[in-house]
């Protein structure tokens, strides 16, 4: 036959691949077509991106949404999550793109609430309010050039095919499932909203992250102004990346030298502080490392009390400064902290905190134009890290004038010129810290 029986127009029937049957159905074990092999050679252009125009968020994004890509934000309740993604849409639906933002928590009312306080309420920004995905599917495929979808939240979507409440773990699954599907196929960039646990985590299946193409946290202390977008599974960009914002009676707003608003606050000539130099993602930042020390009370265990880094390997580094260094600290309450909010997970701060925890010790200030990175092992020795450069200028760029680093070894040609200004002081052990410091004091 040629003839559509509907319409009775000749030469009108497509070819329409069936999905697979369920596996209980006798005729699933039909014989499937041969899959096409391709040789692992040959040019593959980069993805395509689109622009939001919030560049932190596109530095974490790898450049831009992908077309037909899907992206999972996550964060704590009140965190931002929806302001960010308000703004974003915005900003795409000002550059003409059709953004859709629908959302199973607030009526559209409340949406345009938020985006007048926001100031960004003339966007043509196309809103919608629904749990139902069935709906949301069917409004999806109606409308045409849509470039971007935001969902907030997928713990709120219900499909009535799955006999469980919304936010469980098989809603949860079947509902990304069907919105994913239809995101691949319609080539529309799609952003869900997750919740987290109390532990952090996202809530939902853990298959969900695997299903998605981003996983991005949204971070931050609400006794700090600053947020933290970092990217934790990116298949078209790097990951541990990170966006820097600052949360403003009008939203978010961008922080471009994230190093200078970090170390905004800082005093000199006080003891228990250093600089490390770190780096997140491929972006080089510079954090204060705040160490105070107190004589334990009684009979009790002393305290070691951590906020920013991790208390496992505060206790590490205390047992190497006793023992190799013969730095007293076992009858001592320990408090570090990491200003800022930020939450430092790289090796090459042990530097900074050995030099706050000696500082602390003998009662002696880091010098103020002083910059540390470095990675302790368990014999006291300093490792080399990733990246020592970038590090070096961004703390010249910030008018230091002095490192304290791992000794460098030149590898196939000679070692590259510190940055003009600044003073290199190479040690190969923590032992020569604390002898500097006994010496100066």
């Amino acid at each position: 036959m040629g003839q559509c029986e509907a319409c009775g127009e000749w030469n009108t029937l497509e070819e329409i691949a069936v999905e697979p049957l369920a596996a209980s159905s006798p005729r699933a074990s039909s014989k499937g077509r041969r899959v096409q092999l391709e040789g692992l050679e040959g040019m593959a252009a980069p993805p395509p991106r689109i622009k939001t125009s919030i560049e932190e968020l596109d530095r974490v994004l790898g450049g831009g949404l992908v077309p037909a890509s899907v992206v999972l934000v996550g964060g704590d309740p009140g965190i931002g999550k929806s302001t960010l993604l308000l703004q974003a849409a915005c900003k795409l639906a000002g550059k003409g793109e059709r953004v859709l933002y629908i959302s199973g928590e607030e009526a559209v009312d409340q949406i345009r609430l938020r985006a007048l306080r926001l100031e960004v309420g003339q966007a043509k920004l196309d809103l919608a309010a629904s749990i139902n995905v069935a709906d949301i599917v069917a409004t999806l495929e109606a409308e045409p050039d849509v470039r971007a979808v935001v969902i907030d939240s997928i713990q709120t979507m219900w499909l009535e095919t799955v006999e469980s409440a919304p936010g469980s773990v098989s809603q949860v699954r079947a509902c990304a499932f069907e919105l994913i599907r239809l995101a691949k196929r319609k080539g529309f960039s799609l952003i869900l909203v997750g919740h987290v646990t109390k532990e952090g985590a996202l809530a939902g299946p853990r298959v969900l992250e695997h299903m998605v193409d981003a996983v991005m946290y949204f971070e931050g202390d609400r006794g700090h102004q600053f947020r933290i977008l970092r990217a934790a599974k990116n298949r078209f960009g790097a990951t541990d990346e990170i966006g820097v914002f600052a949360m403003t009676d009008r939203g978010l707003e961008e922080v471009s030298n994230p190093s200078a608003l970090f170390l905004a606050e800082r005093r000199g000539n006080i003891a228990g502080s250093a600089v490390f130099a770190g780096l997140e993602g491929t972006r080089p930042v510079l954090l204060e490392v705040q160490a105070l020390l107190a004589p334990k009370s009684g009979d009790n265990a002393p305290r070691r009390a951590v906020v920013g880094w991790d208390s496992g390997r505060l206790s590490m580094l205390l047992a190497v400064l006793e023992t190799r260094c013969g730095v007293k600290l076992s009858g001592m309450d320990v408090y570090l902290n990491v200003a800022g909010g930020l939450k430092v997970a790289e090796p090459a701060a042990d530097l900074a905190v050995a030099a706050a925890l000696i500082s602390a010790a003998t009662g002696m200030p880091t010098s103020s134009g002083e910059v540390y990175f470095g990675e302790v092992g368990l014999s006291g020795e300093v490792r080399q890290v990733s990246q020592a450069d970038a590090r070096l200028k961004e703390a010249a760029k910030l008018g230091f004038d002095k490192a304290v680093l791992p000794r460098r070894i030149a590898r196939g040609s000679a070692r590259t010129k510190p940055p003009e200004g600044l003073t290199l002081r190479e040690i190969g052990h923590l032992s020569d810290l604390v002898t500097a410091d006994m010496e100066a004091e």
